[in-house]
């Protein structure tokens, strides 16, 4: 499958970095959560706000290296809010799976109702894999085609001139 010309793989090639920033977002707060950090501190290391802050980067990244056009933007935001959404899924099985506690299932961290109801965390999993796919793919697109647009009508990038 290629958007405007260019593949899945090329997409990754592109994003690549923005993927690393999110694993190093992840495994950050996951540390800081096993260090019994502060609240405030677990709230301002966050891999969803490192998503949104990645999808405006991508869509700079694809301005500025002419990859695409709003297509372009829409996947990356789709790739990108669904490597968010495995590691925090990661990081919940993690917990389930050795029976500890880390800040993806910690009950101060989540809904009440949800934790007695849900020992096995299955129906926060599946809202991440649902509605945090699916509204942060498309909040992403929608802002991130609105940054690429204001990166045209501001920066228009000039044709190569040829010899």
């Amino acid at each position: 499958m290629k958007v405007n010309g260019h593949r899945i793989r090329d997409h990754l090639r592109l994003l690549a970095p923005l993927l690393i920033l999110l694993a190093v977002v992840w495994v950050l707060r996951l540390g800081l959560s096993a260090c019994h950090s502060p609240s405030w501190c677990l709230r301002i290391v966050s891999v969803t706000v490192a998503t949104a802050g990645s999808v405006l980067l991508a869509a700079i990244l694809i301005h500025f290296r002419r990859f695409g056009g709003y297509a372009n933007v829409v996947i990356s935001s789709l790739l990108l809010n669904l490597w968010g959404q495995l590691l925090i899924v990661g990081a919940i099985g993690f917990a389930v799976l050795t029976g500890t506690e880390n800040i993806y299932t910690a009950p101060q961290h989540s809904l009440p109702w949800l934790q007695q109801s849900d020992p096995a965390h299955l129906k926060h999993i599946y809202g991440q894999l649902t509605f945090g796919v699916g509204m942060g793919t498309l909040s992403g697109a929608a802002v991130g085609c609105l940054m690429l647009w204001l990166l045209r009508l501001l920066l228009p990038m000039r044709e190569k001139e040829s010899r």
